[in-house]
């Protein structure tokens, strides 16, 4: 059941407590429990009633050329039934042609079937994400493993660290001085987020800046916390993301090439019509006659038997109008297609994509992950000089955690100074991430910007040079041992085995800083200090230089210090302090839990007092580092005529620098009309919404959730833009399956977000999504290249059927005749065009508009001329050999095999003139002497395998019979190629003249 709106969030405690009518330290009776499941449901997310499979089956047929090719086959097995009871016979090849097209059509469902059903594993992976139990209180005990399908709003949860949340919750109290989530998956926050239990206003917030709410799906860090559950089931955010996935299926649209090929079928239809209409009233003499007697018809004759020819030969007509083997060969190129894009790391789920890709327009963009590397990593580092008034500044490069992965510029600092080796030991020390190898990733245990200081330790090495030498050894042993999965940090291990830890003091929302209490070899206690550089400077008295000597805080060097934070923070890094003190008094000697001052370290209300009097070390800026390959790939998007728009769920002011970086915006330019919070551009007019998206260059929405996310998205659609939109996380699905290529990430990437898109980058790389664009385009012209050729020679098989109408001749080509050319010989050549190498130029050309003809006025015209070259070749072959040209041994042998013969040569010179015709298709304006056919050796093989098979047929006796040919002599070969060549002549004088008016019109516009 729906629960009404309660923001939980901007109410206080004891205020959510009222209104659940329950207690923190008894929870809910199991009587309140029974009242608030009848009212609220299980806390499960619902399952989506499928669609029973016959209507799954039923939609494959839902179109046009299938429900064309459907009645072709209807009235192929009439016809065939009619023939056979005629003549008694009952024997297969009669039945041929319907059973081919019904083949072709079961085929096609079968397939269409299988990606629905893979289609929808979205929601399925979403309920993975849902928690299986918890600790909740119920009558005033604690039930350790709760189902957390059992849990209703209102239940007092707990929970801890590696804990998954089982519903929306309202923090209600810390049992830690800290409480962190991950919940980037959600919300796309590069950093586990700290969470408090102070209400947060106004009512109408973001979802990234309810901080006292934590959400079903994400997983607990850091920390102890006791919950109030507030939302379940399909209520939590989870649920909501699971509604908008459904509803973003629902309002999936047709690829371009799909509505192409609609509408081709649509005239198709038509033109069928209309010509099988004239060819009856040609013909209808032969089966309907009648005398006139004063002036009035009478003694109306009826021809049922001449009636069922003519109506065989507008069958005949469907037959040879229909490219049956076009959706064979669409999928066999689009198969093909995905195969070259796997080996560039782009993973294509669902093969219409393949060709959408190549008309995208807009990229939309997730931030985190997909542009950066979604590692933490140290940018740059600085401490005092000398002096107060200098300055030391190093740059780190490596952008992952890989600690062999950079390292820092101009390092000189091998025996590193007092100052440096303080740095160190604090990055090293005050820390409990870890870092592992999966398989070719690194990754972070703890949080990933203490994982990034221990990668910089590793980086700056140690001061000892005995044991650099020992770490050097032990590192590239490593590399040889079979567990690759640990990575040995050998020089925090020395630094970690040199200051032992005694105590921690927890970071919180107040100091702003974490700290521990250590031993140094010397025997004294220091306390080791990160923080916020403003929080700490407050608190420090003195400051040290690179001699290691320690000098007062003055107000020039406060501000020094300040200048060089602001200049870190203004490039996107997050800038962290790092601090010492050798005063601890109490605390000089204190060793364990049984030490006097122990108490003081159980309240975090002290703690501030103990980082009071500090001594200043230094600042380290980090952060979500771009990849190396992006400024790249959005300098070819640029050139391609592609829009980048970054959506992100991270702040505003870390979304600018990245974009800025990777040069999405270029240097100086103003971007305070292209960079938007969700919230904002929500808040905008539709009008000043459509004016921002048509804008030209990039733009970057922060602070999005997925509702806006899947709004921008449908925006651009209505605008008539091709969208490509990348995620990782749940937040992205909905997006992701609205967009016209949802493209998600294969490393980082949620399962929800794989269910839910086309296509997965197996290396997460924008550039990826570059190069599978290219390949989209490539594959694009490749099949309007065979969709073009295959028109074409039906249009000459057209043309031939209506000449012997037309002339009222004997059927120069049966129906079973006509389907094994469009089918066989035809589908070989056809699906070697996929292969024809991409244009040069190929990625600085605009993307193709969503409304470009597949087949322009030009082309059409010269396909007119060729499939009219067609059906005078065919027909005069056929009229030359059934007018006796062509002379037999023994004059009865005309009535016995002559029609056969004749019809024999007739398909011959078909498939001879098509196989030619395929030469032409290798480019629409080039001529073959500039592209010659052995650029694209698989066109060459497969018009031997086509030549082959008709062959086969030809000499085949069984075969022969089936398909009512007869064998050909050489001499009657040598007419056959002598009547076919030609076409290639007749292609080029077009394809010239094509070029000059191309030329001419290039010439008028300059």
């Amino acid at each position: 059941m729906e629960e009404r709106p309660f923001p939980a969030w901007s109410w206080s405690v004891e205020q959510c407590l009222k209104e659940y009518n329950v207690k923190l330290d008894k929870g809910l009776s199991s009587y309140e429990v029974e009242k608030q499941r009848e009212k609220y449901g299980w806390n499960e997310l619902a399952k989506e009633k499928g669609k029973p499979l016959w209507r799954l089956v039923l939609e494959q047929f839902d179109d046009l050329l299938v429900k064309i090719l459907l009645v072709a086959a209807f009235i192929s097995f009439i016809l065939a039934y009619m023939h056979g009871s005629e003549s008694e016979e009952s024997g297969f090849e009669a039945y041929v042609e319907p059973f081919v097209i019904v083949l072709i059509l079961v085929l096609n469902a079968i397939v269409g079937v299988w990606q629905e059903t893979n289609a929808e594993k979205a929601l399925e992976a979403l309920k993975e994400m849902q928690c299986e139990s918890g600790k909740v209180l119920r009558d005033g005990y604690l039930v350790p493993d709760l189902p957390a399908r059992e849990l209703v709003p209102g239940d007092i949860v707990e929970l801890q660290v590696g804990d998954k949340v089982p519903a929306d919750m309202r923090v209600a109290a810390l049992k830690t001085s800290t409480l962190r989530l991950e919940q980037s998956a959600l919300t796309g926050e590069a950093m586990p987020v700290l969470k408090g239990t102070a209400p947060i206003f106004p009512e109408e917030c973001e979802l990234q800046a309810k901080e006292n709410m934590i959400f079903a799906g994400t997983t607990v860090v850091n920390g102890t916390c006791v919950c109030i559950a507030v939302s379940t089931g399909m209520n939590t955010e989870i649920g909501k993301i699971q509604k908008q996935i459904h509803e973003a299926s629902l309002e999936e649209s047709d690829t371009p090439l799909k509505k192409k090929l609609d509408e081709f079928g649509s005239k198709l239809t038509t033109t069928i019509g209309l010509v099988c209409l004239v060819v009856w009233l040609i013909n209808y003499k032969n089966f309907l006659s009648w005398d006139m007697v004063d002036g009035w018809p009478a003694n109306l004759r009826f021809s049922f038997e001449k009636c069922t020819y003519y109506f065989k030969i507008a069958v005949a007509l469907a037959v040879a109008a229909i490219p049956e083997g076009l959706p064979a060969v669409i999928t066999t190129s689009l198969a093909l297609g995905t195969r070259k894009m796997a080996q560039k790391n782009a993973i294509v789920r669902k093969l219409p994509s393949v060709e959408t890709l190549g008309c995208t327009t807009v990229i939309c963009s997730d931030k985190t992950g997909t542009l950066t590397t979604n590692q933490m990593s140290v940018a740059e580092f600085f401490t005092l000089g000398g002096k107060t008034t200098t300055s030391r500044i190093f740059h780190v490069e490596g952008t992952t955690y890989d600690p062999k992965d950079g390292g820092i510029v101009d390092w000189t600092c091998y025996n590193m100074d007092a100052n440096l080796q303080v740095m160190a030991e604090i990055c090293a020390v005050c820390n409990d991430a870890g870092i592992f190898c999966d398989g070719r990733l690194y990754r972070a245990t703890g949080l990933p910007t203490e994982a990034a200081l221990k990668v910089l330790v590793e980086k700056m090495g140690v001061p000892d040079a005995k044991m650099k030498n020992k770490i050097r050894e032990s590192q590239l042993v490593a590399n040889y041992l079979i567990d690759r999965s640990t990575v040995k940090l050998g020089c925090c291990e020395w630094w970690t085995k040199r200051s032992k830890r005694l105590a921690t003091l927890e970071f919180d929302r107040v100091r702003k800083s974490m700290s521990i209490i250590v031993r140094e070899p010397t025997g004294h206690n220091r306390l080791l200090v990160k923080g916020a550089v403003e929080s700490l400077l407050e608190r420090s008295t003195h400051l040290q230089l690179a001699d290691g000597s320690v000098v007062p805080v003055d107000e020039s060097c406060r501000q020094l210090l300040l200048s060089r934070n602001s200049e870190m923070s203004s490039k996107g890094l997050r800038c962290l302090g790092l601090a010492y003190k050798d005063e601890l008094g109490e605390f000089s000697d204190y060793y364990s839990e049984n030490h006097p001052a122990h108490k003081k370290l159980l309240d975090p209300a002290c703690y501030s007092s103990i980082e009071s009097d500090l001594v200043f070390v230094g600042v380290v800026g980090l952060r979500d580092p771009p990849r190396d390959e992006v400024r790249k790939a959005i300098e070819d998007c640029k050139a391609a005529g592609i829009r980048v728009m970054v959506i992100t769920g991270d702040n505003k002011s870390t979304a600018e620098a990245i974009c800025c970086e990777i040069q999405l915006f270029s240097d100086g330019e103003d971007i305070r009309a292209k960079s938007f919070t969700g919230k904002e551009f929500m808040a905008l007019s539709s009008s000043q919404q459509i004016e921002t998206l048509s804008k030209p260059g990039g733009k970057v929405f922060s602070r999005a959730e997925p509702r806006h996310k899947q709004d921008i998205v449908r925006m651009l659609k209505e605008m008539g833009e091709i969208v490509a939109m990348t995620g990782d996380g749940v937040n992205d699905a909905p997006a992701l399956k609205l967009a016209d290529i949802g493209i998600a990430m294969g490393i980082t990437g949620t399962e929800v977000a794989k269910e839910a898109s086309d296509m997965v980058l197996a290396d997460d790389n924008f550039s990826t999504i570059v190069s599978a664009v290219a390949e989209g385009r490539s594959i694009y012209n490749n099949m309007k290249a065979f969709i073009r050729y295959m028109i074409s020679s039906n249009v000459g098989e057209v043309i031939s059927i209506f000449l012997t109408a037309a002339l009222r001749l004997p059927e120069c080509m049966i129906p079973v005749q006509l389907l094994w050319v469009n089918l066989v010989t035809d589908g070989p050549p056809a699906t070697a065009l996929g292969f024809n190498p991409p244009d040069v130029g190929i990625m600085r050309k605009p993307p193709r508009k969503s409304d470009d003809a597949l087949i322009n006025s030009w082309v059409l015209f010269r396909y007119l001329i060729i499939g009219s070259y067609v059906g005078i070749a065919t027909v005069g072959i056929f009229i030359m050999c059934d007018g006796h040209l062509i002379t037999f041994s023994n004059p009865c042998d005309y009535f016995t095999i002559g029609k056969v013969k004749a019809m024999t040569l007739s398909l011959s010179v078909l498939v001879a003139i098509e196989m030619f015709n395929s030469l032409n298709a290798l480019s629409e304006d080039s001529s073959l002497l500039t592209l010659p056919p052995w650029r694209n050796p698989w066109l060459l093989v497969a018009m031997s395998v086509s030549f082959g098979l008709h062959c086969l047929i030809l000499y085949v006796p069984f075969l022969a019979n089936m398909f009512a040919v007869v064998p050909l002599s050489l001499n009657e070969w040598f007419l056959v190629i002598l009547v076919s060549l030609p076409v290639i002549l007749i292609d080029e004088i077009l394809k010239f003249f094509g070029r000059s008016r191309r030329y001419c019109m290039k010439e008028k516009t300059a």
